[in-house]
């Protein structure tokens, strides 16, 4: 996608956004058990405005990731996009709480970290228990920003039976470049100590095993972003191996402004999946 289009993105999600502001998705705080880390974990869940307009009519879900030293409600706020998003395309948006720094995955050294079975097994049960849920792969997404956008494509690459697409936002989708940057290695131990951890949970090891037509991939990140060689090195990697995706580069930093314009074409991205199939811009 060039640039020239991305600004047309923007246009349009600025517009979207405007439309959508007078509309009232729903915003709730849960608190949701895990049974691997014995405790309840914050989960807050966005409803679009329609779902309170039936009693049986059922939607996709878009699970969302925050990155490190956020929560649940990071995403939630007003001057995020995920709420008029919700509205807009009518799918159900959910923000778990990731322990700071969990890094999204179920941590080796550290058993209160299992964050990777949380959300891919015991949130996704609780959703489709207690939510009108369209409860099958092809009705789920998984996005993410910086540590979420390495949790997003960490989980839904190890979860394909669970999760149909995934959304990066400059995501740390290589940790080894970061050995001691945002509590990794309380998570996975140093990486003198530990280096086979250091392979193993980062998302680049596990795309030997992914198969073009699999998972509806796409990843956005700006030209400015510490984390742009990185993925730069994934879209090299997926490319490689024939995986077709989305990979954009635009104008723009690690923050709140680029993010809510990521996931105004992620969203879309996920619309386009959830009807045909097919993730398209």
């Amino acid at each position: 996608m060039s640039i020239r289009a991305i600004l047309l993105v923007r246009i349009l999600f600025a517009v979207t956004v405007a439309a959508v502001s007078a509309r009232a998705a729903t915003v709730e705080d849960l608190d949701v058990r895990s049974e691997k880390m014995g405790r309840g974990i914050p989960v807050t869940v966005i409803t679009p405005d329609v779902y309170s307009q039936s009693a049986d009519t059922r939607f996709p879900v878009v699970y969302a990731l925050h990155g490190a030293g956020g929560d649940n409600v990071s995403f939630a706020g007003p001057d995020r996009a995920l709420r008029a998003l919700a509205d807009r395309y009518h799918v159900v948006v959910v923000c778990p709480d990731g322990g700071l720094t969990s890094w999204w995955l179920d941590s080796p050294i550290d058993p209160n970290y299992q964050y990777e079975t949380f959300v891919a097994r015991e949130l996704v049960a609780f959703m489709d228990q207690r939510f009108r849920t369209l409860a099958t792969r092809d009705k789920r997404a998984i996005v993410g920003g910086s540590m979420g956008g390495h949790g997003a494509c960490y989980i839904g690459i190890r979860n394909k039976a669970v999760f149909g697409a995934v959304g990066n936002i400059y995501g740390g989708v290589d940790l080894r470049p970061f050995p001691d940057n945002w509590d990794i290695k309380l998570r996975i131990g140093s990486r003198q100590e530990q280096p086979a951890n250091w392979e193993r949970f980062t998302v680049v090891y596990h795309l030997d095993g992914l198969k073009d037509g699999e998972l509806a991939i796409i990843s956005m990140i700006g030209s400015n972003d510490f984390f742009l060689q990185v993925n730069r090195d994934f879209n090299a990697m997926l490319q490689k191996q024939g995986i077709q995706h989305y990979y954009i580069e635009a104008k723009g930093s690690h923050d709140v402004p680029f993010q809510n314009e990521a996931f105004g074409v992620l969203f879309r991205f996920f619309d386009g999946y959830f009807k045909t199939g097919v993730g398209a811009l």
